[in-house]
This record gives C-alpha cells, structure tokens and sequence, in this order.
C-alpha cells in the first residue's frame, strides 16, 4: 500500500493547527507496538527524555500488532492527523521509501534541526535496512532484532535430550522426545510464520527468497521460495504437525506465551522476547541460533534483521521536528543504548553500545544476548542475506502463511501452497511497483 495518493492533507492540517503558545511544552507523539517488558520500556524512555528537559514531551502510545500500528499511522495520515514518531517493523519499509511527502528522512530531520548525526556510529547490519542506496538513513533503527530458538532447559533435561539441538533433525528428534514426556500439545513451535519458515530460513541456508538481492537493489524483483529446499522443510512442517510433534504458532507473536508458560520448551521467535521471557518464565531458559539443515552447502549463513525502526511523519512544524531530533540524539547515548539493549534484548543500534557491553562482560554473564549478534555476523551476507525489502509486505506476509496454513491443514501439498504463495506474492509486487514508479 503506497502513500502516493494521500494527498497534502496533512500539511494543510498543520498550517491550520491551533499555534501553540511560546512558553508552552511541545508535544511529541509517538505511536509503538511494544507489548510486556518492552511497552514498560518504551514509558520509562518517554519519562527520562521529558525529564531531562522541559521544552518537549515524548507521549507514547500504544497502537496494537505491528500491522495494526502501521495501518492506524496511515489511516491518521490520510485524515491529517498523523503522529510525529512512528514505529514501523522491518517489512513495511519498502512502503514507508516509497511515501514520498508522508515521511520526513531522518537524516534530513538531524541537519535542519542541526543535531550531531553519523550514520557511521550505528551497527551496518541494522543501518543499511534502513537507508537509501546511497546510505542515507530514512529511519531511527530502534528496537532491532534478529529470530532466535528459545529453550526450557529443564524441559529438555526430563525430556532426555542433552545437547541444545543445532540442526532440523536434532529439533525434530528433541521435540519427538518432549512429546513424549508429557509435551502433548507442543514439541516445537514459532511465531510469525513467514518469518522463521520463509525470510529467515532462506538467509539461513543462503537460497533467495526473490531476486534483485530480495528487492534491496530494485522494486522489479521476483519470488523465489519455492525451491526443493524450502517443499522439503514445509513437507516436514505438516508431518510433524499431524501428531502436534510441530504445533503451528501463528502469523504474528500473539502465541509466545506458549514459551513462558512451559507449554513448548522449543520456540523459535524474535530475541527481542527476552525482556518478557525474563518476567514471565519459572524455568532456566537460553537461546540458541536457529536450526539449519547440515546437508546445504554453506549453511548456516547469517540471519537478517527484525524489529523496527522510528519513522518520522511529514507535515510538521519545524519546532516539532526539533524535538524530534533532539529525542533521536537522546536515544543514541551510549549508556543509554547499552542499558536499553541489555534490559531488553533487543541489539544495541550503536557500534559504541556494542563495544561498551563487551567491554563491560555483559555477555560472559548473559550469554543469551549474543545470539543474534552472533547469528547476524555468523558470515559477510550475500544477495540472499542481507535483508528483503519487498512492496505491500505487509499484505505478502498475510497472504504466505495462508499458504503455509492450507499445506499444515491438508488442504494443499507443501510444493502447491509454496507455488501458489509465489505467484500470489509476484502479483502484488507488480501492483505495488506500479505505484512505486
């Protein structure tokens, strides 16, 4: 979905806004997707920025899922009233590029506003998802994240398996074994389907998920997930899930909580859940990098960022935009962004955060943290692995785990849907590059 045809609305609307007093605090609006732990994180940033000065006030609120977040920003900005700060996950960003007039660039937002910026500081790994071509960054990487397996490691000891599984068959046979003390309803799981079984599994094994380095190097790129490799791993998706060896987990997170409540001991989700598995998980648990299948060439290659990034809406007043960026440079400091990586798990966005959590041992105590730093950096990526960047992804990644769905629910071999959630997927991205042009 394309911003192309939202009309100046928004500019319009705030011309006309009501002029806001000299003496009075600007108000800053931020909507956010963050649940548990992070929502509680996300309020506590909120404070300490307004605390720290009385000019601006950062008001978060929470606006549902990711897609439910993205598509209320839309909806405001279609009807003129926008927020300033919006958080978009990873896959909406080809969307967000392409709305030209809706979104004010970051690195455009840090030089009018005359703020310290350089790109240079933040992780490449997280900043080149999020800039143009020619390193510019579009958006404030925020919350990044990569997909990890999480463990119950006390499920797994009764179970009788004694090494965190690496590969497929290892889960597949570990699962086969809590399921058979006790583990009735789960052996394994997931969340975001697409996700783990078609973006991330596809960088794992370095296969394409589509051409044109899955549309980072251009909007006429086309689907590639029906490989051999990815029928084989779907095929065993549906055979393992006929007994609930594999138990399906959904399109989005709602289901992690099937993880913190010991239901399934193997969960593979985003590293970001670390901050709600530490306040809701009786158990020991870790993580672990994701399963591969030892018989790919070259497996396993590196894992692609998740999370989202801040995008900053257009149609402001310059005094708004101003202390936009001054809650960009207060978000950047480097305690800060340590402290922020190491209460929530998601990665630290500054190379300076990075060091600075090495340098303090962090990660000799908290190992867990470093799995998708480890993963991210496993190898130099290649086409296949450095990130997607694919048009009306939101609506794509819908659209393939109802695929994925129709093969676990025998409605369609795993080859038919895997063919079908291609040629479905290809449509759409010829509409959106229509629209993109």
């Amino acid at each position: 979905m394309a911003f192309r045809q939202f009309g100046p609305a928004a500019a319009v609307t705030a011309a006309l806004a009501f002029a806001t007093p000299a003496h009075a605090v600007t108000e800053i609006q931020w909507w956010h997707a963050m649940t548990g732990g992070n929502n509680d994180i996300v309020n506590k940033l909120a404070e300490e920025f307004n605390a720290s000065q009385s000019d601006y006030k950062v008001v978060p609120s929470y606006k549902g899922s990711y897609p439910d977040t993205m598509n209320a920003g839309i909806a405001a900005f279609r009807a003129g009233n926008a927020p300033h700060i919006m958080q978009v996950f990873e896959v909406g960003t080809a969307t967000m590029m392409s709305a030209t007039g809706a979104i004010k660039p970051v690195y455009q937002l840090m030089k009018d506003a005359g703020e310290p910026f350089d790109p240079k500081a933040y992780l490449p790994t997280i900043t080149g998802y999020y800039s143009t071509s020619k390193g510019e960054m579009l958006s404030f990487p925020f919350n990044s994240s990569s997909m990890v397996m999480w463990i119950n490691k006390d499920e797994l000891k009764k179970a009788g398996v004694t090494e965190i599984p690496k590969t497929w068959p290892e889960v597949f046979d570990a699962a086969k074994k809590l399921k058979a003390a006790g583990h009735a309803t789960c052996g394994f799981s997931n969340a975001w389907a697409s996700w783990a079984h078609i973006e991330q599994f596809s960088a794992w094994h370095n296969v394409p998920i589509g051409t044109k380095a899955n549309g980072l190097d251009g909007f006429d790129t086309e689907l590639k997930f029906n490989s051999p490799l990815h029928v084989r791993h779907l095929q065993n998706l549906v055979d393992l899930q006929k007994d609930k060896t594999y138990d399906y987990g959904g399109r989005t997170s709602t289901n992690e909580a099937r993880f913190g409540s010991g239901e399934c001991a193997i969960f593979l989700t985003s590293s970001g859940y670390y901050a709600t598995a530490k306040g809701t998980a009786k158990f020991d648990f870790t993580s672990a990098p994701m399963p591969y299948y030892p018989d790919v060439a070259g497996a396993p290659q590196n894992s692609i960022i998740g999370g989202a990034s801040l995008w900053v809406m257009g149609g402001k007043k310059p005094e708004e935009y101003k202390g936009v960026a001054k809650f960009f440079t207060f978000l950047s400091d480097t305690n800060r962004q340590a402290k922020l990586h190491q209460e929530s798990g998601y990665l630290p966005i500054t190379k300076a955060a990075y060091e600075k959590s090495i340098k303090d041992g962090f990660y000799e105590k908290n190992p867990t943290l470093q799995t998708p730093l480890k993963e991210l950096t496993n190898k130099e990526p290649t086409e296949n692995s450095r990130g997607l960047r694919f048009g009306n992804m939101v609506q794509m990644r819908d659209l393939w785990s109802e695929e994925i769905e129709a093969a676990l629910g025998g409605k369609k071999s795993a080859k038919e849907a895997l063919d079908a959630a291609v040629s479905r997927g290809n449509a759409m991205l010829r509409t959106f590059e229509k629209t993109a042009k």
